[in-house]
């Protein structure tokens, strides 16, 4: 049945039935950047400083001027006059004095100095034992100084045609290169501890040609210091002609090499 309006000529609107669903869609939500302290920043920038090659380098030759300085100050050579602690003796004794030894020769007291005051301490097998010992520790300790403060800086200079040379040497022949500059009297202890670290040379390498290749300059000096009180013995004289020879070869040899390079 219509109504008026639709009777009338109207046209009929019909309610809907059911209302339509609206969808909603999620939309994501973006996180916020997370904006770091200035002092984080400030506090990396500061540990990359710290940590670069050259900052190593610069803590490398502080150590070593202290250390140096320290030497100077406390005077270890009184042992060959005073003598040692009288409470110490032995085996004790030969342990601290190897120890003592080792931090010398990183600080660049010369190692004949005191092989001398290992031999007139402590004898002559005492006293080797002690000083090699004291070699070896020394020797390590200034690679592994070299090696984490100095290398990453000074590899950067190897450009010369000698350094490259001699750095290639040491890091393909580690053994008997180290070997034979310890056996050589012209080759500074501390400059081959050093150079060895910026090389690629291994620690087993560069510690077992140290402990060879030491053996007869140091069992030389040990024994010439323990035989020093009659300067007439055998012993002492043995000692004294396996010091100078060596030395008087080396610079036999050095020279000639010098005119060898100056003809080049």
């Amino acid at each position: 049945m219509l109504d008026a309006h639709t009777r009338s000529g109207g046209t009929a609107t019909a309610s809907p039935r059911a209302t339509a669903t609206e969808l909603v869609v999620p939309v994501p939500l973006t996180p916020l950047p997370v904006v770091a302290p200035a002092s984080a920043g400030f506090a990396a920038r500061s540990t990359r400083a710290l940590l670069s090659p050259w900052a190593r380098f610069s803590l490398l030759v502080t150590l070593l001027v202290a250390a140096a300085s320290s030497v100077l100050l406390l005077e270890p050579q009184r042992l060959l006059s005073d003598g040692w602690p009288p409470h110490l003796g032995g085996v004790a004794a030969a342990s601290v004095f190897a120890v003592a030894y080792g931090l010398c020769t990183v600080a660049f007291v010369p190692r004949p100095l005191l092989n001398l005051a290992a031999g007139a301490l402590f004898g002559s097998q005492l006293g080797l034992g002690a000083a090699l010992a004291g070699t070896v520790l020394g020797a390590g300790l200034a690679f592994g100084l070299g090696r984490i403060l100095g290398q990453d800086a000074l590899r950067t200079l190897l450009r010369g045609r000698l350094l490259q040379a001699a750095d290639g040497q040491l890091s393909r022949h580690g053994l008997r290169s180290m070997l034979a500059a310890r056996l050589f009297p012209g080759v500074p202890f501390w400059a081959a501890n050093y150079c060895a670290a910026v090389s690629r040379m291994g620690w087993l390498p560069f510690l077992a040609a140290t402990a060879l290749g030491s053996i007869p300059n140091t069992a030389a000096y040990v024994v010439a210091g323990a035989t020093a009180s009659s300067p007439t013995s055998p012993l002492f004289l043995v000692s004294m002609a396996a010091i100078g020879l060596p030395a008087a070869v080396g610079a036999v040899v050095a020279w000639r090499k010098r005119h060898h390079l100056r003809r080049r």
